[in-house]
């Protein structure tokens, strides 16, 4: 009698090492390895990804990311290209850009996931200029790599505020030497990005001082910063993305919620770090990745006629070989559910 009375016990004992046993050989499973790669060097602009690392949010989705520097958009998408990285962070513009003037490489890439859903391109002067409002750009000097996407971009803000392109004097000039010219009242204005404005603080102007206009103001949407996945991760591991994805979103909802705790994951990666200076940049980032279109299309969505919009102006002012096609640059597929990826402002 005594033996038939423990037989339940031992075998829900017995299903029970069972179910152990499967845990501990699922979570033996190796992780899919992805080699991942931001477009500029670690900074408080990119404090999610880095959480994501520092958290174990990418290893809890099965992934083991490698999360690598970068050096611009170009480089990343040269590294996506080139084979060396499974995912890269770049501006949609330049991916346009790329995709037009190197129209074989079509397919070998796809945006997934948009961070910047708002342009963060704008124009900064001084008040020293007399420029008040961004028609009185016209006939201005301003100085800018010829490389660089805020320059690129100019004409089709510059059609959007009612003046022509063709009247501004350009001053082609290193990156590093712009906010001087400024400073300096040897150029009226500087095409660049939000994060610039600290570059021109640090030159010694007045914050109060400075004048900004943006593009996003003048009506324009260009999608700025995506998430790109290679064709070869794509076709071979798509559930790799979709876990990628996941863990990119749930980091970046938790940033927005609060910059400040994210913030102090950078110390991870690069102990130098200032936080409160990177906190003022992820800060002002994070302005055009949580905003209302955010909250109604959910992080990492696109509205396709708008990106299709975006590929029109940016081959018709970029000048582009070839205009490439909409349908190829972003896919959709692998996003979270809409109703994970509604950000919680840190002010609600």
């Amino acid at each position: 009698m005594g033996i038939r009375h423990y037989k339940p016990l031992a075998a829900l004992a017995a299903i029970l090492a069972v179910a152990m046993a499967i845990a501990g050989a699922a979570h033996a499973q190796p992780l899919t390895k992805i080699r991942y790669t931001l477009d500029w060097r670690y900074d408080g602009q990119f404090a999610a990804f880095m959480m994501a690392k520092a958290k174990g949010y990418y290893e809890k989705e099965g992934l083991d990311v490698t999360l690598d520097s970068g050096a611009g958009s170009v480089a990343s998408i040269n590294r996506i290209v080139g084979g060396s990285h499974d995912v890269a962070n770049a501006d949609l513009s330049t991916v346009i850009e790329f995709l037009g003037n190197n129209p074989a490489q079509a397919g070998k890439f796809q945006a997934v996931y948009l961070l910047y859903n708002s342009s963060p391109m704008i124009i900064q002067t001084l008040k020293s200029s007399g420029i008040r409002k961004p028609q009185d750009l016209a006939g201005k000097k301003m100085a800018g790599s010829i490389s660089e996407s805020a320059r690129k971009a100019f004409p089709i803000y510059a059609r959007a505020v009612g003046i022509d392109p063709k009247s501004i004097t350009w001053l082609t000039v290193d990156p590093a030497l712009r906010e001087n010219l400024l400073a300096r009242g040897d150029v009226d204005a500087l095409p660049g990005f939000a994060l610039d404005r600290i570059t021109l603080i640090a030159r010694g102007v007045k914050e109060e001082d400075i004048v900004t206009f943006s593009y996003a103001d003048a009506g324009l949407r260009l999608y700025g910063g995506a998430v790109l996945a290679s064709a070869k991760l794509i076709a071979e591991n798509p559930k790799a993305i979709a876990a990628l994805l996941r863990a990119n979103n749930r980091a970046l909802k938790e940033t927005i919620a609060d910059p400040e705790e994210a913030i102090k994951y950078l110390k991870v990666f690069d102990p130098l770090l200032d936080p409160k200076m990177e906190l003022r940049k992820l800060k002002i980032l994070l302005q055009v990745i949580d905003t209302d279109f955010a909250q109604r299309n959910g992080l990492g969505a696109i509205v396709k006629a708008d990106l299709e919009n975006q590929v029109e102006n940016v081959t018709a002012a970029y000048g582009l070989k070839t205009k490439p096609d909409a349908n190829g640059i972003f896919n959709s597929s692998f996003l979270p559910p809409k109703s994970e990826r509604i950000p919680r402002s840190a002010s609600k």
